[in-house]
């Protein structure tokens, strides 16, 4: 295994996750909010699961977003 490119590999990768969460998550308040299901003061609790296929990685991610 080469270090440096699993490196490489990994950076991307949590770019990736990183640049789409935000988009998905940004759209999915935008909508809750246009369509009167949220009112903008909420703080959310949000949870994300990161498995690898080929591997025993199942680890789950908690945590609040604030909208104001």
């Amino acid at each position: 295994m080469d270090e440096e490119t699993l490196n490489m590999e990994l950076r991307k990768f949590l770019k990736k996750v990183g640049v789409t969460s935000q988009r998905e998550i940004e759209q999915a308040i935008r909508t809750g909010l246009d369509s009167g299901k949220l009112s903008g003061n909420e703080t959310l609790k949000a949870k994300v699961v990161l498995s690898i296929e080929g591997l025993d990685l199942n680890h789950e991610i908690t945590g609040d977003i604030s909208l104001q």
